[in-house]
């Protein structure tokens, strides 16, 4: 019986010694730094789900008679865009003018009623100065036009509707109107086009007012190189290439976090060497408290100015940000010598009176107004379309 046991044992002491001798011997034939290749399984595909198609180009949810034949199409460009053609400056702000009533009518109709009240006591009059004062008109502003309304009223002994408007009216625009030039310089000068800064601080629309701009500048006939200067925003260079595209604007631009100043200069030199007419350079965004920035500010005008003289400092300012737009405003005049003023969002406050005192404290003229979200809600200002907005 132990024979039989010790015989098994060696049966199987053979057989494993064997076994290890083939595996090591192919283990061996496997090249240095290979893998082995397991055996291939054969699987049917899994269906891709919408989502993961979308992600690979959703090139697999044509039809089969769409699906481009391989080897053709792999290198086709895509097709250009269509060039957009914006309508002309001339005329936007009174296509605009209803949008721009839905949000002052309020003052201009709360004033109306006041002043054609039965009574005007020195309570109605105060009430009268407070709503100028709430609609960001300023105390001075207010109080002068009060002071007129009172003498004019009691003069003419009026109460008629019509003849009280007219009175408002006249007073209003003699508070907007300014000496200083109301359209933005966009005519070249010899060789040299004409050079816009766009400046303002984080948040008022100063990429999309640039943007915009162009389109008017287009639709009115000028040729515009776009200078995307905002190196700091990710995305505000994309946006602005965005723009210039739909009307055929070039953008010059450089990687994020290069120096603005070069972007800047180098879009006046592209403007000279393609004899555009306008060149716009759209600047970052930056808090008026922030000493250091705006200091690289005046460094990016002394920079353009050793290629060609700086025409226009648009300041783009918030028309919801009332006093606060004051003050930025202030600053920015000191650093780079604003003039002009480009009001955003005007048709969403009723505080539109924000034209009257930047204009009576600074002398700087509002000359583009914001009147909505769309491409074309980008108007040259008239004070007497603007009155008679607030008016109704």
């Amino acid at each position: 019986m132990e024979i039989y046991l010790l015989a098994g044992l060696a049966i199987v002491v053979v057989l494993l010694a064997v076994g290890g001798f083939y595996l090591v011997r192919t283990r061996r034939s496997v090249a240095p730094g290979e893998e082995e290749t397991p055996p291939e399984v054969t699987r049917e595909p899994k269906p891709a789900a919408p989502e993961d198609r979308e992600k690979d180009g959703g090139a697999d949810l044509l039809p089969p008679a769409q699906a481009p034949p391989a080897g053709e199409g792999a290198t086709a460009a895509p097709a250009e865009p269509e060039l957009e053609t914006p309508p002309p400056s001339a005329g936007r702000m009174v296509r605009l003018r209803a949008r721009l009533a839905r949000s002052q009518s309020a003052l201009g109709q709360g004033l109306l009623n006041l002043l054609s009240s039965s009574s005007l006591d020195e309570d109605a009059w105060e009430e009268i100065e407070d709503t100028l004062i709430t609609a960001d008109i300023g105390v001075a502003s207010a109080t002068q036009i009060v002071e007129n309304l009172r003498t004019k009223v009691k003069v003419l002994g009026t109460r008629d509707h019509d003849e009280v408007r007219a009175l408002l009216r006249e007073e209003l625009l003699a508070q907007i109107r300014t000496e200083a030039e109301r359209g933005v310089r966009t005519a070249p000068h010899g060789d040299r086009p004409a050079v816009i800064m766009v400046v303002g601080v984080n948040g008022t629309g100063k990429t999309t007012t640039t943007g915009k701009l162009a389109r008017v500048l287009v639709g009115d006939g000028r040729s515009v190189v776009l200078g995307a200067a905002d190196t700091f925003r990710a995305a505000a260079s994309e946006q602005l290439q965005t723009w210039g595209s739909r009307v055929g604007a070039p953008v010059v631009r450089k990687e994020e976090g290069a120096d603005p100043a070069s972007v800047a200069f180098d879009a006046v030199a592209r403007g000279i060497d393609d004899g555009a007419d306008t060149v716009i350079i759209d600047t970052a965004g930056r808090l008026h408290t922030k000493t250091g920035l705006m200091d690289e500010l005046g460094k990016v005008k002394r920079v353009v100015e050793k290629k060609s003289q700086v025409d226009e400092v648009l300041l783009v300012l918030d028309a919801t940000t009332g006093q606060n737009g004051l003050r930025q405003a202030r600053v920015f005049a000191e650093v780079v010598n604003v003039t002009g003023i480009a009001l955003t969002k005007l048709d969403g406050t009723a505080k539109g009176g924000i034209i009257v005192q930047v204009q009576r404290e600074l002398g700087v003229p509002v000359k583009l107004v914001g009147l909505g979200e769309g491409p074309d809600d980008l108007a040259p200002f008239d004070p007497e379309v603007f009155v008679d907005a607030i008016l109704g």
